[in-house]
């Protein structure tokens, strides 16, 4: 069985509904490939109401929250690479044409203070 999977609400009303009308648990287990526990917990939840009603709703609730935690992702990671270009550009070295040394550096201007 595959680590974790999502089914809609249509499938567990389904197969819920296949359980009440007198399929075996052992049975449905095995031809959706799912624990009898998890059966157990979507009848539960089918004799309680929850899978009724708004099924449509909660799948698209569940696919905008699944595309807000891409979205999120890809936010942060794009936050570290701009952290990276803005350091990297920090420590990148200086252009050949600017002066970096204290004799050569820019000609001083002559201020009228100094005149005096």
């Amino acid at each position: 069985m595959p680590r974790h999977r999502s089914h809609s609400v249509e499938f567990k009303r389904q197969v819920a509904q296949e359980f009440l009308g007198g399929e075996t648990l052992h049975g449905l287990a095995k031809r959706h490939d799912l624990s009898r526990n998890l059966i157990r917990i979507w009848v539960d939840k089918y004799e309680a109401g929850a899978l009724d009603g708004d099924a449509g709703a909660a799948d698209l609730v569940q696919e905008y929250e699944a595309r807000i935690a891409a979205l999120e992702r890809l936010v942060g990671r794009q936050a570290l690479e701009l952290e990276f270009l803005k350091g990297a550009l920090k420590n990148a070295p200086r252009p050949r044409s600017a002066t970096t040394s204290v004799i050569t550096g820019p000609a001083a201007c002559p201020s009228l203070k100094d005149a005096g």
